[in-house]
């Protein structure tokens, strides 16, 4: 076998092992979303308790909860595109015993920004959510101009002046058809790491079968 054919063998090689790595990568990737997956169903299945007060970690969220309490006045709304089409979220502060949290009480149209009816009843249910800082679609939160792409509770509330609020905001359940429109939350995980697993090592299959070929033609076979 010729020095550069040599060389040709050992970078092929040297690809198979990555891609093969790349493989592996998404096996673990893969077994990591199917434990999210089954840890959020089960918050789904179980029984609703009071929020939590405090920091909440990235295993909260999704948990049902239910809250006792009395609006406050000053409702948000943030830019929302969801299956009834573009629109806004509706939040507003809500007053608990532990507390005030930033209620998410559904989507309205945008014809109806500044418009939504005021809330009546004094429990909220729902769903806990981690706050959204910064911004989305691309776009930076302009609490100046009252603009909102994220529903970033910290700085809703210093906008607002509501003072202190839960680190989390509450999706609302579905509330009858009525406005705003809740239980519009998505709980849907991507997964598709096997299938770019099963790429990866069909890949290094492929390396591996022309690179077994261009050794056998360096001894001459």
């Amino acid at each position: 076998m010729t020095r550069t054919r040599a060389a040709l063998v050992a970078l092929a090689l040297a690809g198979v092992a990555m891609l093969l790595a790349l493989g592996v990568w998404q096996l673990q990737r893969r077994a990591v979303k199917l434990d999210l997956i089954a840890r959020v169903e089960r918050r789904l299945a179980a029984p609703p308790v009071a929020p939590p007060i405090g920091a909440v970690a990235r295993d909260d969220e999704y948990m049902k909860v239910i809250a006792r309490g009395r609006w406050r006045v000053g409702d948000t709304y943030t830019q929302a595109v969801t299956v009834l089409g573009p629109g806004f979220w509706v939040l507003t502060p809500f007053e608990t015993a532990r507390g005030t949290v930033l209620v998410n009480r559904g989507f309205v149209p945008a014809g109806m920004r500044g418009k939504a009816p005021s809330p009546r009843s004094g429990t909220v249910r729902g769903l806990l959510r981690l706050s959204e800082p910064g911004g989305g679609f691309l776009r930076t939160n302009d609490p100046a101009a009252d603009r909102w792409f994220s529903r970033d509770v910290v700085a809703i509330a210093a906008a607002r002046r509501t003072g202190p609020v839960a680190p989390y905001f509450i999706d609302a359940e579905a509330n009858g058809g009525g406005w705003p429109r809740g239980g519009l939350t998505v709980v849907r995980f991507r997964n598709t790491h096997l299938v770019y697993a099963l790429t990866w090592f069909a890949l290094a299959g492929l390396v591996g079968f022309f690179t077994w070929r261009i050794a056998r033609v360096g001894r001459g076979d």
